[in-house]
């Protein structure tokens, strides 16, 4: 059974920083490219970045590339989210996912809410 945890969230003053964590289990995460995405309320979840299962390769959402850093630890089944330089509009639950931009299957973690607000 596929589970994804997402912790790691709160609430940040604008310009401040937090760290995303996502710990996999119930699949092989290491041989899975493993994503980010966002949900701010009222609006459709998207993709906020992704890491290749070896995490040499990564890609971002334009809006957070060079101010968001995805890596993964695959001895910890982990993948992160740093986030630096937070904005209002930031504000969303992020979630974390297998695949390359597109999970493989529905199952989603809980995610984890962050809110930037001064």
């Amino acid at each position: 059974q596929v589970q994804l945890v997402e912790s790691g969230g709160g609430l940040v003053q604008p310009g401040g920083s937090l760290r995303l964590s996502c710990a996999a289990s119930g699949f092989t995460s290491k041989t899975y490219a493993m994503s980010w995405y966002r949900q701010a309320s009222g609006k459709e979840r998207e993709l906020v970045a992704a890491i290749t299962s070896g995490g040499v390769r990564t890609n971002y959402a334009a809006s957070m590339k060079g101010r968001f850093t995805i890596s993964r630890d695959n001895a910890k089944n982990t993948v992160y989210l740093q986030m630096n330089s937070l904005k209002p509009e930031n504000t969303a639950v992020y979630y974390c996912n297998a695949g390359w931009k597109v999970p493989p299957w529905e199952d989603w973690g809980q995610g984890t809410q962050v809110t930037v607000s001064s």
